[in-house]
């Protein structure tokens, strides 16, 4: 009969584990395109993208972005939470393995019995161990592990972003360089026609009409030059600021690097910046997205959370032990024994606990439905912005030889009509007019050079900035 029992009872124990196991999928789809709805930028050498900058011969470039990951709070907090979530990964899986203690004693006591005053030491090694029927600390090591495999990818994340970030910048500033060139050859130019003017005045040639036109254009150049002057010392600051650089060593360093080559070649540079690997494939191409493998992970993670929820419901099974040796003094005269126990192997059942289990397994149930929501979110996210940034390139690279054909035309006109100005052969309004649409035309090459620039950054950003996940993951896009 008691056979029976015990058969009955360890029939209900399995029962209760395989119905612990039942977790919601650890891995989920997302619904990705089956192809990239625009044009890849293939033209050239391909380059890896852990490798881009490096890649673009600007070594100043390359210094700013270590110095800024160097200094950045973000790329801190992200190994903080790689040391945290790793320490958090050893507590877990140390849940699924006995523990072992050292215990010692000493005490001295008379007792009213035929036993005399005496000292008892005692020393032993005392061990316990929670079988884990239901999967309990399995899942919560599990869901540990995906938490510092997500930290780890944060981490690079966090880093990527911080280059994007400081060449964003750093590209701005050489844009407003170009810009300031310009503005102060302009200003330069409103000068002379305003000098010219006045001389054409003092001897009747021109009306003070004309004249005053000519000092106001040349005082709204001189302020537009100021005024880019003060953008591009802002850009300096805000950069400064990213890489904990002092200010004066950074425009120290920032004019050796325009020294050795003008601001429009340092242009041309951004706009020939090597081609990148991006994937025929949306799902290759996420595969390298530290945010989505991520957000991956928080769906697995949290199907183990729901794992570790359900198990709570159901018994407990813990054994403990323990070995040592004791020694009794009395009157001179030493009594050792050796001492060892096996158990007690104890159950713990819950019966009544006014639905906290049950509350327990409802919230974990509802954070899973919302990492799966964020984790196809994030999906959606990237796919969105890959083709937004390769929408950008295509765009920037076919506007290009227009925008230089229609500079190349304007500064032709505007080289002719200064020249017939200067002759009396048209007046200052036309010259005024054709220095306008010169201006406009020379902005808009610039504008288009930090467009295409900041084309590639996004795209370096969007397709993950070199990362891979781990060889031991399933690909995130193709896990179901």
């Amino acid at each position: 009969m008691k056979l029976l029992q015990r058969a009955g009872a360890l029939a209900a124990v399995a029962t209760l584990s395989a119905c612990a196991t039942q977790t919601p999928a650890p891995h989920v789809t997302a619904d990705l395109p089956q192809q990239w709805q625009a044009p890849l930028p293939h033209q050239g050498n391909q380059t890896e993208l852990a490798n881009w900058w490096r890649a673009q011969s600007d070594t100043l470039l390359v210094q700013l972005i270590e110095a800024a990951q160097t200094a950045s709070p973000d790329i801190a907090a992200a190994a903080s939470r790689i040391a945290q979530s790793r320490a958090e990964r050893v507590a877990a899986g140390a849940a699924l393995a006995p523990t072992l203690d050292a215990a010692s004693s000493i005490s001295r006591a008379n007792q009213q019995s035929t036993l005399p005053m005496g000292t008892v030491s005692q020393a032993a090694l005392q061990a316990s161990w929670e079988i884990d029927l239901f999967g309990a600390n399995r899942a919560a090591r599990n869901a540990a592990q995906d938490r510092y495999d997500s930290a780890r990818a944060g981490w690079h994340d966090a880093r990527v972003s911080v280059a994007a970030e400081v060449a964003n910048q750093y590209y701005g500033l050489r844009a407003c360089e170009q810009l300031l060139t310009v503005a102060q050859q302009d200003a330069a130019s409103r000068a002379d026609t305003a000098r010219l003017t006045e001389l054409s005045a003092q001897a009747g040639f021109q009306s003070p009409a004309s004249l005053a036109l000519a000092r106001a254009s040349a005082a709204d150049g001189s302020s537009r030059a100021i005024a880019q002057r003060a953008a591009c010392d802002v850009d300096v600051k805000v950069l400064a600021a990213l890489t904990a650089i002092a200010e004066p060593e950074l425009r120290r360093q920032l004019a050796a690097g325009s020294a050795s080559s003008s601001a429009t070649a340092s242009a041309s540079v951004v706009a020939a910046a090597p081609s990148m690997a991006i994937a025929a494939l949306p799902a290759s191409t996420l595969s390298q997205r530290p945010d989505v493998f991520s957000a991956e992970r928080a769906v697995s993670a949290a199907s183990a959370d729901v794992g570790t929820a359900q198990a709570a419901r159901y018994p407990r099974l813990t054994l403990s032990g323990s070995v040592g040796v004791a020694n009794f003094r009395a009157g001179g005269d030493n009594t050792k024994t050796d001492t060892w126990t096996i158990g007690p192997l104890a159950m713990t059942l819950p019966i009544f606990d006014s639905g906290r289990r049950s509350a327990n397994v409802e919230a974990a149930q509802a954070r899973y439905d919302s990492a799966v929501s964020s984790y196809r979110a994030t999906v959606r996210q990237a796919v969105s912005e890959v083709e937004q940034a390769l929408v950008n390139l295509d765009a920037s690279a076919a506007r290009s030889s227009d925008a230089q054909s229609a500079l190349q035309g304007y500064r032709i006109n505007f080289g002719a009509v200064e020249q017939r100005y200067q002759n009396g052969l048209a007046s200052l309004f036309e010259l005024e007019d054709a220095r306008r649409t010169r201006l406009a035309a020379e902005q808009s090459v610039i504008s288009l050079q930090r467009e295409r620039s900041a084309a590639w950054v996004a795209l370096y950003r969007a397709a993950g900035g070199g990362w891979t996940a781990p060889t031991n993951r399933p690909a995130t896009a193709s896990t179901h």
